[in-house]
């Protein structure tokens, strides 16, 4: 270990750096511009696939700062295409949720432990969710605290429109009625185990969005499982080869968002969205992100005509 003493750098210095090290401008001062509005780490992480030693930094040959920069801008892209279609899933889900578990066990049913198991998370659900109320100031969770006092916290249908994506594939894991699990899942033509684990992963892969995090060429820790039975047929068009990790990057993750945007928006222009953004930076390495050859040629990518 020892002491930290690098001094920081003017933008200036940064490029200095950069050419220092092998990188190309085709015009610096748009270059000073784009590391004016975005940090030197945060596009540092979008140049290392093109250093060829990282100790010293050396960049491969004919590395330019306007590749990286397409890099960064395809990647922005892609978070906000994937956010857009995380934002239906869950309020699909939310909506299903809520719709379930009123008809089955009554509109408070959220309260009674005997539908969630273990206990003690249930008590922390409980405890995380009564916060969210308190804190709350949509209209109908307002109307609710003026009008009744018993019982203290709303409907499922009010409360769940407070609880974050997190929160809710929580409620879910703990769902015990295994045919309330299964009536939840199978609106989305989904194995009841298999949709608890697509809901963690989606919440992990919007949180990653939502903190602007790098998608391209990333290894998700929470990763999609092979279906086992339903969704029918999207076993065969993911890629789960282990060798390179194709199992960990974000293709799988676009596979079943795609799937998804067909049951809760059939008339999405999504599909055509995501294939322009991958199509017009077709520069861009699509093995990086666990997207095998014969991409194009499975169904899941068809646009209907």
């Amino acid at each position: 270990m020892k002491s930290f003493n690098k001094p920081a750098k003017t933008f200036a210095e940064q490029i200095e750096l950069l050419k220092a090290r092998g990188m190309q401008f085709a015009n610096e001062q748009q270059a000073q511009f784009y590391l004016e509005q975005i940090n030197y780490y945060r596009l540092g992480a979008y140049w290392l696939p093109f250093e060829y030693t990282h100790s010293p930094h050396c960049f491969k040959p004919e590395t330019s700062f306007e590749q990286v920069l397409e890099l960064y801008v395809f990647d922005r892209e892609l978070r906000l295409l994937i956010l857009d279609a995380i934002e239906r899933l869950e309020v699909a889900v939310r909506t299903r949720f809520a719709y379930e578990l009123a008809h089955r066990h009554g509109c408070h049913a959220y309260l009674q432990g005997q539908y969630f198991k273990p206990a003690f998370r249930w008590h922390k659900l409980l405890e995380s969710i009564a916060g969210e109320v308190d804190r709350a100031d949509e209209v109908f969770i307002e109307h609710y605290k003026r009008t009744y006092d018993d019982p203290e916290l709303p409907p499922i249908w009010a409360t769940c429109e407070v609880m974050s994506f997190g929160q809710l594939s929580k409620w879910y894991q703990l769902l015990a009625p295994i045919q309330t699990r299964k009536a939840i899942s199978s609106h989305f033509d989904c194995d009841e185990t298999q949709f608890e684990g697509l809901l963690q992963h989606f919440v992990y892969l919007r949180n990653t969005c939502a903190h602007h995090s790098r998608l391209w060429n990333r290894k998700f820790t929470k990763t999609i499982a092979k279906p086992r039975s339903k969704p029918m047929g999207l076993r065969v068009q993911c890629n789960f080869e282990p060798s390179n990790s194709a199992e960990r990057k974000i293709y799988n993750s676009l596979v079943f968002l795609l799937y998804f945007m067909d049951k809760i928006a059939p008339q999405h222009t999504w599909r055509k969205r995501l294939i322009d953004l991958l199509l017009t930076h077709h520069n861009i390495s699509k093995t990086a992100m666990g997207f095998p050859e014969d991409w194009q040629s499975h169904p899941i990518w068809q646009i209907e005509q």
